[in-house]
């Protein structure tokens, strides 16, 4: 069965999201990168950028296939996770750890809330 975190936010895309300190960190659930197979490169937004919420800000491509990324909150890009430049495959080891992909400074930070709870995103699952 698939990681839910409970203290994480949810998008029916598959990104989790989590807010500390006025920043949100994002990247894909584990459901995401099983489904995806071994993740080979990730296209991240650039730092500086504002984004609309779910807006297409990057990709992941897999020996399978090529996803979309989109941001589930709005605002400016502050972080990248570099370290996903030369190890992609952070993404499937580490999806709420080390695979997180980029960070961004919420415009409206009642937008995370908006998204689903762990129990909502099992359910989506179907599990």
């Amino acid at each position: 069965m698939t990681n839910v975190p409970e203290h994480l936010r949810y998008t029916k895309e598959h990104e989790w999201v989590v807010l500390s300190g006025g920043i949100a960190t994002v990247g894909i659930t584990d459901h995401a990168q099983d489904s995806l197979s071994d993740v080979v490169f990730v296209e991240l937004p650039a730092v500086g950028g504002t984004v609309a919420q779910f807006a297409k800000v990057g990709l992941v491509e897999s020996v399978k296939s090529v996803s979309d990324l989109y941001t589930p909150v709005g605002g400016e890009i502050v972080e990248v996770n570099k370290a996903l430049e030369g190890a992609p495959e952070l993404v499937n080891s580490d999806p709420y750890g080390k695979g997180w992909m980029w960070k961004v400074r919420p415009s409206d930070p009642r937008q995370v809330e908006q998204l689903l709870g762990a129990a909502a995103y099992r359910a989506l699952l179907g599990h």
